[in-house]
């Protein structure tokens, strides 16, 4: 998916030669920050440009763009690409993460068209389900998941993670 519209928001590949690795650091910080105030330390909260650089070299990074203000991100990982927790490791499961979406923009529909564009992707690519994991804490995000039809399927505690993650799982 090169680039696409939808709504007001045109979704579009993240380009790591020519986009502003800075720019979509600081926005993750900016979409991560009521996590990081609920006390938890996702590493999208703090991580470096380099870190951000790193975790999406290998997959394929989407960004929402809004009268070409990047103001949404979510990070596919194909089938094989992670493997962190056992249920990754499963043959036919995408995975996706960093996740978010500018406050301001919460609640618009953005963060849902992005993980539509994503799930659309994983079918592509032949996914019998798409994951994700995100902290056993932040119950508002499990009822988001929830209600898109994702399950609880595994707990991870992550190296680094204050917090005891649950691993959710959608059949596509």
């Amino acid at each position: 998916m090169a680039s696409d519209t939808i709504g007001e928001m045109r979704i579009r590949s993240f380009l790591l030669d020519i986009d502003d690795i800075e720019e979509l650091t600081d926005l993750l910080h900016k979409a991560y920050k009521q996590l990081a105030d609920m006390g938890l330390r996702y590493v999208a909260t703090h991580q470096d440009s380099t870190v951000t650089r790193r975790r999406i070299q290998d997959a394929h990074c989407l960004v929402g763009e809004i009268s070409d203000r990047v103001i949404a991100t979510i990070t596919y990982y194909r089938p094989g690409l992670k493997s962190g927790c056992t249920w990754y490791r499963h043959e036919g499961i995408g995975v996706f993460g960093q996740f978010g979406v500018l406050p301001q923009f919460q609640g618009t529909g953005s963060g849902s068209k992005l993980l539509n564009a994503v799930e659309e992707m994983a079918l592509q690519d032949g996914c019998r389900e798409l994951a994700l994991n995100t902290a056993e804490p932040a119950t508002h995000l499990h009822k988001y998941y929830e209600h898109r039809g994702y399950r609880i399927v595994d707990y991870v505690d992550w190296e680094g993670a204050n917090y005891r993650s649950i691993i959710m799982s959608k059949k596509l």
